[in-house]
């Protein structure tokens, strides 16, 4: 009895570990899909235009944070923000927004971000990094 009460058990492990590893593939590549893998979570900006981007800017870390209907940013000078459209396939378009008008040291990773936004027109999650882009071109800004 024991023996195979143990039988059953192991037979019920395995086939339980086995869905497991299908759930498992099945939430990485829905990643790419969900909104909720990018809303509200503050997206330091890491590269810009194939270019590494520094922890800070300014004395200020450059970011970009997502929400339902409307994003802010800061490209480690004036805060940048407008509304934005975010879809489960992978599209997005951000408005033009409003801007403060500070004038920094550095401007240039501000300048490239505030482009960047008005012209991605779609997004992907891979390993934890945020992709912007336009078309199939190579990504216009990456965000951890």
């Amino acid at each position: 009895m024991n023996f195979k009460n143990f039988a059953i058990l192991a037979i019920l492990s395995i086939g339980l570990g086995s869905c497991s590893v299908v759930n498992k593939k099945s939430t990485d590549q829905s990643e790419n899909s969900s909104t909720s893998a990018v809303v509200g979570k503050k997206w330091q900006l890491i590269e810009i235009n194939g270019q590494a981007v520094a922890d800070q800017i300014n004395g200020k870390m450059p970011y970009l944070q997502l929400e339902e209907k409307r994003y802010s940013a800061s490209g480690g000078c004036n805060g940048i923000g407008g509304d934005l459209v975010i879809s489960k396939n992978g599209k997005i378009k951000f408005a033009q927004g409003m801007s403060t008008m500070m004038a920094c040291p550095d401007m240039s990773i501000e300048q490239a971000l505030s482009k960047n936004l008005i012209a991605a027109d779609n997004y992907t999650v891979n390993n934890g990094i945020l992709s912007l882009n336009k078309a199939k071109m190579a990504p216009l800004a990456n965000l951890s």
